[in-house]
């Protein structure tokens, strides 16, 4: 009897077994919910992906709204709970640049979060949603005047200040309306994160916030952090709240986390004694990471917390300083599981790829590689060619006994780079017509979707309560020729 080692295929990464099953739906890729029916298709409370196909058609983003909620929840109690006896609790904000629209903005209010902002369209999208602007804050390495006008009009919690030009644009801005506004300022602890070198954003030689380290400013012995908290302090026009950092993104291991908290608390005690000022707050980023491959190990929000809180706690003790209220940014680790897309295969093809030497030592032989080309790619999943990702993928429209191919799913775009899932084990009878999900694609997905060769970016469906309803509509090429000015609309 044959094992799941026997097709095993060495043009494999190291780290992808063959699956035991592959018609197993593997935790922890999948939103609550998501199952199979007796067809063997995969469905979404109760709906099978052959109705949602019907109905909405394909590339489609599958969004489980009760996961999204329940997840959002247990970031909001777990963080509570942590921190409940050194600063009453934990402001969770939802970071909105990983997905947004209007209807995600209501769930993350209702459920108790705050919404992280990083543009004027995205605050757009939370007025939109009716959300009070004492709970929104606003990221951004260079802000525009009409931002930073449009966060004092809504009246914002917080802007998260990234370097001395911007907090004195602010300050400039929010003094001529005779405002004061409340700022926060973002630093880089030079914390290196275990993740890619693109999304790791707390070392020093990069484009966001002010760096802790002396010798970052023309003046001896003076940061670029201290720098700004000198100037805030000057300033009538500012309220200087506390600090901000976030350290990476997609991070399992909590090092980073503690090292970052451990290095911003210090700063904070030696600039509140040094300027006689009290920092009532310090925002701690996200990052957290979730399963994209059966091989991720994401942390609970539980696990995260009682680590962090553990760290806060010491640390203000040690330095005899009132702990500040703590807050987090959350949102890859939110929304990500919670959305699998799904595409129908078209076109097939086999190639034989050379290997350095064979298992039996033969030199020169090939292995066959499967490709199985999609009906969307890059315009819908920029991740793999931005960060070298990696995704799982499943047959979805049903089950099958055939036995597992090394196979490499790819879009329609005319780039070679045009990647969805690099190294996947699917079954050797998939066909065109077929369909099939692929999980993990609630962040960073239909957020960095793009029109190139003029494709439409797919729609945003949302299942709760076993029923369906588009969240975001699909774009039709209408829309695609209705911003096009070069011949006049007939």
């Amino acid at each position: 009897m044959n094992t799941a080692a026997d097709h095993a295929s060495p043009l494999a990464p190291e780290w992808l077994a063959v699956p035991a099953d592959l018609n197993a739906l593997q935790e922890p890729m999948w939103a609550s919910g998501v199952g199979k029916n007796d067809a063997g298709e995969i469905t979404v409370e109760g709906l099978s992906v052959s109705e949602l196909k019907e109905r909405f058609g394909t590339p489609l983003f599958v969004m489980s709204e009760s996961d999204f909620r329940s997840r959002a929840r247990a970031f909001k109690d777990a963080f509570d709970a942590a921190f409940a006896d050194i600063c009453g609790g934990v402001d969770v904000y939802y970071a909105g640049k990983s997905f947004l629209c209007t209807a995600v903005a209501s769930w993350v209010a209702e459920e108790g979060l705050r919404l992280d902002t990083c543009s004027g369209g995205e605050l757009a999208v939370a007025a939109r949603a009716g959300i009070e602007g004492s709970n929104l804050g606003l990221h951004g390495n260079n802000k525009s005047d009409a931002e930073i006008n449009r966060a004092l009009d809504m009246s914002l919690g917080r802007i998260v200040v990234d370097s001395i030009d911007e907090l004195e644009r602010v300050a400039k801005i929010a003094s001529s309306r005779g405002e004061v506004a409340k700022v926060m300022l973002r630093l880089t602890p030079g914390v290196h994160a275990h993740t890619h070198e693109f999304i790791a954003t707390a070392h020093e030689d990069q484009k966001f916030g002010l760096s802790m380290a002396e010798d970052s400013t023309e003046e001896a012995g003076l940061s670029a952090a201290e720098e700004a908290v000198a100037a805030a302090t000057s300033y009538a026009s500012i309220e200087l709240l506390g600090l901000h950092c976030h350290i990476g993104s997609q991070i399992f291991e909590p090092d980073g986390f503690a090292v970052a908290a451990e290095k911003l608390l210090g700063f904070l005690a030696a600039m509140q004694a040094k300027y006689s000022i009290v920092m009532p707050e310090l925002d701690l980023g996200g990052g957290y990471g979730i399963a994209y491959t059966p091989v991720d190990t994401p942390r609970p929000p539980a696990e995260i917390a009682e680590a962090m809180a553990a760290v806060v706690r010491s640390k203000c003790a040690e330095l005899g300083i009132t702990p500040p209220r703590i807050s987090i940014e959350p949102g890859r680790a939110i929304v990500g599981s919670t959305t699998f897309t799904l595409y129908e295969v078209g076109t097939l093809k086999t190639v034989r790829v050379d290997a350095p030497e064979s298992e039996d030592g033969q030199k020169n032989v090939t292995y066959p590689r499967r490709y199985v080309s999609v009906d969307g790619g890059m315009s819908d999943n920029a991740r793999p060619v931005l960060y070298d990702a990696d995704y799982s993928a499943i047959l979805a429209s049903r089950d099958s006994d055939a036995t597992p191919q090394l196979s490499r799913v790819v879009g329609k775009h005319c780039e070679s780079g045009d990647i969805v899932v690099r190294d996947v084990y699917l079954p050797a009878d998939v066909a065109a017509g077929d369909l099939l999900a692929v999980p993990g694609t609630g962040a960073y997905c239909w957020a960095l979707s793009s029109n190139y060769n003029y494709l439409a970016r797919p729609g945003v469906v949302a299942v709760r309560d076993g029923a369906a309803r588009l969240i975001v509509r699909g774009e039709t090429e209408e829309d695609l020729l209705n911003r096009d000015m070069g011949v006049a609309n007939v």
